[in-house]
């Protein structure tokens, strides 16, 4: 071989090296733990909170760095998508114990992020990488309905993400029944939107009873895209909790406690709403970038449907 196409050689396996590092090591346990204090589920123990970001931080970053390579316009990068999400796979990563409802909470989002992402690069994944990486969906998306369907209790806002994750999983590995399963948890939570748009069992989250209806809105819409199907109820739902983040002293009056200014970052899931033939009006002056929805949200998933 001569010198010269050596090191061209050479140099271009570097660049592939440095274009992909290695996948982090795969988290096949999780351990997270809750850190409010109060009954509102409102107030946050500051040691706790740090305690897990901490046992989860491998999780979030390997979630980050899956949900931008995969929305990247660079071949290179989506392969690195692909790549490190073969290698979790073939791991069988957060398959393993889960040590509280927070680790629970946690693998949920993540295969919320997880499925969306794919959908992004799925046509570019090898016949190999679907294999794995279908199968792997499926075992997290059955064990998140095994385990939700056995819960007694609410059906919050944690719900609802379960039902994105599941959908999302089930739409881009075309699993009827996990997208029947999400179908089920959307027309759950479009029975508990009361008369005023308000959900109540968020509405009782004291200070963040504004911040948990976003945070409740966000899976719902991409829910309701993904499904293709529209209702008055989430209307209804986006315009309180957009109408509340305009002014939310009508919900400092209702609940008896001042609310958390809401992050402008935070609304843009209306981009997927307008998307779904929504009509909402609100300035979003900072990147609507949300792993667990997949990346961008300025850049339509490809399991939305658009009107």
């Amino acid at each position: 071989m001569r010198p010269v196409l050596a090191l061209a050689l050479a140099l271009a396996a570097v660049n592939a090296a440095a274009a992909c590092p290695a996948p982090p090591q795969a988290v096949i346990d999780i351990d997270a733990n809750s850190y409010y204090t109060d009954k509102h589920h409102s107030v946050i123990d500051p040691v706790l909170r740090a305690r897990n970001i901490a046992n989860t931080k491998p999780i979030e970053d390997y979630l980050s760095a899956v949900s931008k390579n995969a929305g990247s316009t660079r071949a290179d990068d989506r392969r690195c998508a692909l790549d490190w999400m073969a290698a979790w796979a073939g791991r069988r990563a957060m398959l393993g114990k889960m040590s509280t409802e927070q680790s629970w909470y946690q693998r949920k989002w993540t295969l919320a992020g997880l499925a969306l992402s794919y959908a992004r690069v799925k046509s570019e994944a090898s016949p190999e990488q679907k294999q794995v990486i279908e199968a792997w969906f499926k075992s997290l998306a059955d064990e998140t309905m095994a385990h939700s369907d056995a819960r007694k209790g609410v059906r919050n806002n944690h719900y609802y993400w379960e039902g994105l994750a599941v959908a999302a999983a089930g739409a881009v590995v075309g699993d009827e029944r996990q997208l029947a399963w999400g179908r089920k948890v959307f027309d759950h939570a479009m029975s508990q939107v009361a008369g005023d748009g308000s959900l109540p069992l968020e509405m009782a989250r004291a200070s963040k009873a504004l911040h948990y209806h976003v945070f409740s809105v966000q899976p719902l819409v991409l829910l309701a895209s993904i499904l293709d199907v529209q209702s008055p109820k989430l209307d209804q739902l986006v315009r309180f909790t957009v109408n509340g983040a305009r002014d939310s002293s009508g919900i400092a009056k209702t609940t008896g406690f001042e609310q958390e200014a809401v992050k402008p970052g935070n609304m843009s899931w209306l981009m997927i709403y307008t998307r779904h033939g929504g009509k909402a009006e609100f300035p979003i002056t900072s990147p609507g970038v949300q792993t667990r929805m997949g990346g961008d949200l300025a850049v339509a998933n490809p399991l939305e449907h658009l009107h």
